[in-house]
């Protein structure tokens, strides 16, 4: 059974894009770097709960997790090492491709934006190693001081640097917080799932 195309309507005039899990097919090497960065402080690794996580800044994630299981992540050791092992295996990354055929079909033609919970750094690393950063107009992440999706402020902040309404723009996420900030912001949010 093929999968039904991604389409843009008409009335749209920006585009924008999660990135993890949406534009890169990077959660299973996200999960693997999780798992070593919590393992190796000693602590209990719960894929559930990552997984449950994922568009949220890492920050919030550690807190979390610290709450609700009772541990001491340290933020700092947990993202370098995590950040590091993700690094090291860039070559596990790939484009998740009936997406990047979006962003590729519409270059030059509509402005479109990443907008993601995680960091500038991540972000930015993973778009080059896919090939892709430099069709995209504004890049917004959690260095930007907004506050993280399920809250629609990411989204408008990507609208608002595309010069575009926000009724007018096009989310694509793989997340139920991404898709529920994409709704709240007035977007037409697609599920890439």
């Amino acid at each position: 059974m093929m999968k039904p195309e991604l389409l843009v309507p008409g009335f749209v005039k920006g585009l924008i894009f999660d990135c993890d899990g949406t534009l890169v097919d990077s959660m299973p090497l996200h999960m693997l770097a999780w798992e070593d960065a919590v393992t190796a402080q000693g602590c209990r690794w719960d894929y559930s709960y990552f997984y449950s996580k994922k568009g949220m800044p890492d920050k919030e994630i550690i807190e979390l997790y610290n709450s609700q299981h009772e541990s001491q992540l340290d933020f700092r050791r947990t993202t370098q090492r995590k950040n590091k092992y993700f690094h090291n295996r860039a070559d596990q990354l790939k484009a998740v491709q009936p997406v990047v055929d979006i962003v590729l079909r519409y270059n030059n033609i509509l402005p479109m934006a990443v907008a993601s919970g995680s960091t500038k750094a991540n972000v930015e690393f993973q778009l080059k190693t896919i090939g892709v950063l430099q069709y995209f107009d504004a890049v917004v992440t959690a260095d930007d001081g907004i506050r993280p999706k399920p809250s629609p402020d990411i989204f408008i902040e990507a609208a608002k640097r595309l010069g575009v309404a926000p009724t007018e723009c096009q989310v694509f996420e793989d997340a139920d917080l991404g898709l529920e900030a994409a709704r709240g912001a007035g977007m037409l949010a697609t599920d890439v799932r």
